[in-house]
Order: C-alpha cells, then structure tokens, then sequence
C-alpha cells in the first residue's frame, strides 16, 4: 500500500447521468400523452436519452466554463465585433435545432404539437439552460415575422430547418437562422416607453421601407444573432415602433451595430449577453408605427411561457439531483432519504417541481387553443403569474436541493451551482416580479369577462375540495380591493392564483396522494412560511409521492 494513500473514498455519490429523462418523469410522459403529442413521442425519447447522457452534461459544463468572448477587430483593426464560443455550445445548439424544435409550434398544425415542443424545451432545460436564450426568441419571433409578406418569404426556409449553421454570413447564403430581440436601454429597463433609441426613414417610409437607427441597447442578448428585432421611436416626435435589424446590409456589408462589450453576469455564462449602439443600423420596419411596444409584447408573451419551463426545468433537475444523491448517501446508519426530516425536505421539492411542470405544461396547450376564450384567459392571464412563481421558486428549491447535497453541491464543479447561479435570469428577462404581477391585475380589469371564465373554470375543478374552494373564495375576495390596495397586494394574490391553479392541475392529472399534499401544504392550515420541508405529509404519502418523482431504476 502506498504510505501516502490515507484513505479510502466511499460513501461518495456522483451526480445522477447516463439516464433517460424522459423515462424517468411519469408525471411528464402522462401530460405528453394527455395533450395528443403521442406523435412526436419516439423522437422525445430519443433526444431525452440523448441528453441524459454524460457527454451532454460534459458540454453543458464546457460551455458555461468557458464562455463567450467578444473579438472586436480583426488582425487588420477592421471591425467584425465577432463572439467565439467554446465547441461545446455549438454543439447543444446544433442538437437542440435538429429536433425541429424551433419551428416545431407553427410548421404543421397538428394537435399536441405545443406540448411536444414544450417536452423538448423542458427536456433540454435539465442540462443546459444558456442555449435556450437564442432559441426562445427565434421562435417567439416567428408568429410576428409571418405577418411580414417580404421577410417571411426569405425566411420561413431557414427558420424551419433542422440544419445547424453557425457562420457569420448573410442570411440569403445560409441553411438555417437566429434571432434575438432587443428592447432594454439605460435609463427605461422595463419601461420600454422611456427608450430614446431614434429611427429615421431612408425613403417615404412606413411598413417594410429601410430606416436608420441610432441609439443603443443596454441588454442585447445574443448579439451574433443572423438579426433582431428592436423597439425604437420614429423620429423626434414619433411613437415607437418595431424593427428588424439584421446582423447584415443588403448590400453583404455588416450592419452598424457595435458591440461595445459582453455582460459579465451572475450565470447564463454559456450565452453571449451584450450592450450596443446602432451608428444608423439598416433596419426594417414590422408593422405599423406607433404600434411597436404592442408587437413586441406579442413576442414577449411567448418568451414568458420560455421562462416558466425553464424554470420548471431547473426545479426539476434540482428535485432529481437531491433525490438520488439522499438516496445512495449514509448518515447516522441510514440513506439520507430514509431520514424523517429530509424526507420532508425532498417531498417538499418533488410536489414543486411536479406543479410547476403541469402548469407549464397546461400553458402551452392554452397556446395552441388560444381561439376558444378559455383557453386564452388561461393564456393571457396565467403566463405572467406563472412566470412570477414558478421562476421565484426555481431560485429557492435550487438552493434547498443544493443543501442536501451539502458542500459537494457547493463547489463550482456541482450542476446545482451552475444551476443556482442560472435560476434567477428566469424572474428578470422579459419583465420582473412586479412586472409580472401588475400585468395580471391589468389583463383581469381589462377583459373582465376572460377573468370570469378563468375563475368559473377553477371553481368547477375545486368542487369537492373544501381548502381549494376557501382559496378561491379568499382570491376572489382580494380582486374586489380597491385599485391601490390590488396594487399593493398584487404579489399575495398573484400568488394565491397560481397555487389554486397548480392545485387544480395535480386534483386532475396527478395521484391523489400528490393532490392531498400539495394543497394541504400549500393552502392548509399547516401551509409553512415557504422554508422548504418545513411542511407535514402522511408517511404513507411520502413514498409514493418520492417515487413517482424519481423511480427507482438503475440508470442506463
């Protein structure tokens, strides 16, 4: 024996890998199956296998390690404001493009197709979060782009290919394309309204006519996108209006947009997020003028549902990190999770996880359906709830699964801390907390008959449920406040919203068990200060309710 080795390594447990994502989610194959995306579940079981694999956490790992890096010249000192990213995030791109995903919702019109773009979204989402950014907004910018005669008919091609092109080219040479969106300048922020950024007409103008644009962009995300869509106002006394600005003139010359840095951030490390300025950037106008807030916000409709299966995607694999390594640690002569109190813990993070995916899972079918008035009060009025919960959530629980790994999920080489450093872009991008919760109480005054449809809905799936038809009745209460008070208010009912319309969904779709605690956890009596564990489930309860979140199967 080597005097030098002293000990032994044991009771050591490596990340759960090698394992099929999808397989491993009962609650998500039966909400798949539920919405008629059966079609489509063959290639989800082959992308879940394929990024459950370790060499797909290995290039997620690679690619927020070593991240963008932003070459403004050339050896020459010309301008090409080019970004290089490691191999491995061209990799998870050109697997995510394959899958079809970024056209998946508006190429064909079969029932289920949501969903099944949702399931590959939340699937991808488990492993790597930051090349979700570029393909949330190339996707939420087709529905706008199609209204667009002249762009669509150069870009419905390139945007529906499942071909992977990375070159920094004209569009008109290339096999597939990405977009990026940018609204957010210095002094607005959220307040898209106070942005400054000028354009001006080369010729006469109006829609689909060449304007210059001169400003700057505070957050442009994925800035060597093939173009943007941007919000600037029309001169110096016009409203806003939306533009598309692409990454090259017409004329095969870069276009006018410096990047004058890359945002160094807290995570989304793999994505390249950066502050510039249009020196007249060639732009096009989509749409109408004065009518540019409205179109993007169509956009950023979209985008939110990203957010909340992004979200839902790290509670996930937080939830699925903690169960497995509570099921193979030892303490105290026993598993971690045979422990009472960690018990509660992990029952705690698996009801979360579960509701925040058949929420975002019900939102998408709310997508497709969106011509039956329900289904849009669910849409216009659940998304920016669930974005406020859901991603708040995602930083908690990512936290709390981090603790149960103790200091192996501490250390930067763990997937929790790349995942607790991702999580809080979620509750930011594409409008904050309050953001969120204010846009709630805007839609429901605004179209009062679609929050009654809403709300007439819950209550038909609360029936037989006395602490859900409290909740309601409390909730109801709260939207007859006066104004200011709702403002005031608006976190706690936003809140209350999303927590009965998650507890209608697991009644629903979800074993009783799972059902019980969660609204007893979450809408009892017993309901904790949102400390995660610190809640009371039957014994009998917690087995199954553990299982279904992580069956226990050897990993393949």
């Amino acid at each position: 024996m080597n005097p030098w080795d002293t000990h032994e390594v044991h009771n050591q447990v490596d990340e759960l890998m090698d394992v099929n994502l999808l397989n491993a989610d009962p609650a998500l194959c039966a909400a798949l199956e539920r919405a008629g995306a059966q079609a489509w579940l063959p290639q989800l079981q082959s992308y879940a296998q394929q990024l459950g694999a370790r060499h797909t956490w290995e290039l997620a790992r690679l690619a927020n390690q070593h991240g963008p890096a932003l070459q403004r010249f050339d050896a020459r000192g010309r301008v090409i404001d080019a970004v290089e990213f490691h191999p491995a995030w061209h990799a998870l791109m050109a697997m995510y493009r394959a899958q079809g995903l970024i056209s998946l919702p508006f190429d064909n019109e079969q029932p289920g197709r949501w969903s099944a773009w949702a399931g590959g979204f939340y699937l991808h989402g488990q492993v790597e979060q930051g090349t979700l950014c570029p393909a949330t907004m190339t996707t939420a910018a087709i529905p706008l782009l199609r209204k667009e005669a002249a762009l669509w008919h150069a870009l419905q091609a390139p945007l529906f290919s499942h071909s992977y092109d990375a070159a920094d080219a004209p569009i008109a040479g290339k096999k597939s394309v990405w977009l990026g969106m940018g609204m957010t300048e210095k002094q607005g922020g959220s307040d898209v309204r106070a942005n400054t950024t000028m354009a001006t007409p080369i010729g006469a103008g109006g829609r689909g006519a060449a304007y210059l644009l001169r400003g700057h962009k505070w957050f442009f995300s994925a800035p060597t996108s093939d173009a943007h869509l941007v919000v600037a106002r029309v001169g110096k006394e016009g409203g806003h209006a939306c533009f598309w600005i692409p990454r090259w003139r017409p004329d095969g010359t870069h276009n006018a947009v410096r990047i004058q840095r890359l945002k160094e951030k807290l995570g989304n490390c793999s994505n390249a997020s950066s502050e510039v300025e249009f020196e007249d950037a060639y732009a096009v106008l989509m749409g109408e003028e004065g009518r540019g807030i409205a179109t993007i916000i169509e956009m950023a409709s979209m985008t939110r549902l990203n957010c909340v299966l992004g979200s839902a995607a790290i509670l996930r694999t937080a939830t699925v990190q903690a169960l497995s390594y509570a099921r193979q640690r030892q303490a105290f002569g026993k598993a971690l999770a045979q422990q009472p109190l960690m018990r509660s813990v992990l029952v705690d993070l698996a009801l979360e996880s579960e509701a925040a995916m058949q929420l975002g899972m019900r939102l998408a079918q709310a997508f497709e359906l969106e011509s039956d008035p329900l289904q849009r009060a669910w849409k216009r009025i659940l998304t920016p709830a669930a974005k406020f919960w859901v991603c708040k959530r995602a930083v908690a629980c990512t936290a709390e699964a981090m603790e149960v790994l103790g200091g192996n999920g501490y250390v930067e080489s763990s997937v929790l801390a790349r995942l607790l450093r991702e999580a809080p872009v979620n509750s930011i991008w594409e409008g904050s907390g309050n953001i969120m919760c204010l846009d709630v109480l805007r839609a429901m005054a605004k179209e009062p008959e679609a929050a009654a449809l809403l709300l007439q809905d819950l209550h038909q799936q609360a029936s037989q449920a006395p602490l859900l038809q409290k909740a309601l009745q409390d909730l109801t209460q709260m939207l007859r406040q006066p104004p200011a008070l709702q403002e005031a208010h608006a976190r706690h009912t936003v809140q209350q919203l999303v927590l009965v319309a998650q507890a209608c969904l697991l009644r629903s779709h979800a074993p009783q068990e799972v059902a019980d605690a969660f609204i007893a956890t979450r809408l009892g009596t017993t309901a904790s200060g949102w400390v995660v564990g610190a809640i009371a489930v039957p014994p009998a309860d917690i087995q199954v309710i553990l299982e279904r979140a992580l069956p226990t199967v050897k990993s393949t």
